[in-house]
């Protein structure tokens, strides 16, 4: 078998440890400390603004440093930092600690996390890259199905210093064994070629044909700035409505519905990445993109007008099909237009770009449910956000720029 599968499964074992711990915890120990510590749920909730601008920023540094160094040694640093700040989760007590936990944390998730595993995936494949990454970031969504719960149990258990020993050990046995045994930096590295140059001739063609842009060349470029605007808005929707899901569907059906749904929702972000990663096989990148933005705005539609629980459930499904595939889509955009030459950067810049929209999502839509009281108009407004990535997207001209 070729030695990329086992990289795509040591980097899904990574991001299912990262993501686990990192992006899905948020909420169990924010609640964890305003529960101990007596912080105020307002001055808590803005740590999570501080943990998304520390991620973005960790990505940018990411996609510079695995230019330069193996994207390895950027993994397991990163790792290693996350673990001490984990163990240290005791010690806070003051406001200004848990703002400087949440930012440093945030800059390690983004240095460790998607970018340079995404990327590492990406130099190994070209024509089977989509049902690689789609394989490998499943591991995104497992994380708070597996790893998240288990965090929650500890802490609810053992409290905060008891439980943050044994989740500073499970983030480092989660990455630094897969990531120094199993990862490769690529597949030159030990005399290979990516995937797609040894299945057929004609995608060894692409392989020869495949853009070389520098991470200057595709800044200039009309695509990526439509790519990077698109998600934006796409995203600031998605975060916004999955942090405000639980609320809505405890308002509708009580709270083992809306447990039930988060879990749904996990559930099908699971299932749609596996599937997309098949289509990718036979659909178009930019148009698979483009459904996918419209299905989300319509699951959010659907959860706007939702009035009982069969509706409820329904929007839940169609949002989580949609919500893993879209943000596989922004690295698959990106190394097909641009290729694999200067990708770090490049996606870690698009991404920087999301972040504000990732970040004043959740705030904007609770904003407007305490303006109208109820969720119609935020979901509503989302689901127009969602409509308004479409437009970007279509306006950011061809896929494959010229001159690279």
């Amino acid at each position: 078998m070729f030695y990329g599968w086992y990289v795509v499964g040591a980097i899904g074992i990574v991001l299912t440890t990262t993501s686990g711990l990192g992006f899905y915890n948020l909420s169990v120990l924010l609640d964890a400390l305003v529960r101990e510590r007596g912080f105020p749920v307002a001055l808590a909730s803005g740590a999570t603004a501080c943990y998304f601008i520390g991620s973005g920023l960790g990505g940018v540094l990411a996609g510079w440093l695995i230019e330069r160094v193996d994207p390895r040694i950027v993994v397991i640093v990163s790792a290693v930092l996350s673990a001490l700040l984990l163990a240290c989760l005791g010690v806070i007590h003051a406001p200004v600690q848990l703002y400087l936990f949440y930012l440093v944390y945030g800059l390690c998730y983004g240095c460790g996390g998607i970018i340079p595993n995404i990327t590492t995936i990406a130099r190994w494949f070209e024509a089977r890259r989509s049902l690689a990454i789609s394989i490998a970031s499943t591991g995104l969504s497992l994380g708070g199905i597996v790893i998240t719960p288990a965090s929650a149990f500890l802490i609810e258990h053992h409290g905060i210093a008891g439980a943050a020993p044994w989740l500073a050990v499970t983030l480092i046995i989660g990455v630094v064994p897969p990531t120094a045994l199993i990862v490769l930096p690529s597949p030159e590295a030990v005399g290979l070629v990516p995937d797609g140059a040894v299945t057929t001739p004609a995608a060894g063609a692409r392989v020869a044909a495949a853009p070389r842009a520098t991470f200057a060349q595709a800044r200039r470029s009309r695509f990526f700035a439509g790519v990077a605007a698109s998600y934006f808005f796409v995203m600031g929707a998605q975060v916004g409505a999955i942090a405000h899901i639980y609320r809505l569907a405890k308002t509708g059906g009580g709270a083992d519905i809306a447990a039930f749904a988060l879990a749904l929702l996990a559930a099908a972000s699971v299932c749609g990445r596996l599937a997309g990663g098949w289509i990718l096989l036979k659909v178009p990148v930019r148009a698979f993109t483009l459904v996918l933005f419209a299905q989300q705005a319509a699951a959010l539609t659907v959860l706007a007008i939702a009035r009982g629980q069969g509706t409820l459930l329904l929007g839940v499904v169609i949002f989580g099909l949609a919500m893993g595939n879209i943000l596989m889509m922004q690295p698959l955009l990106l190394a097909e237009a641009f290729g694999t030459q200067s990708f770090g950067r490049i996606y870690a810049a698009s991404n920087l770009i999301s972040v504000p929209g990732v970040a004043g999502g959740p705030a904007l839509l609770g904003i407007a449910f305490a303006a109208t009281g109820d969720y119609f108009v935020p979901y509503l407004a989302a689901s127009a956000a969602s409509l308004v990535g479409i437009g970007i997207l279509l306006l950011a001209g061809p896929t494959c720029p010229r001159g690279f």
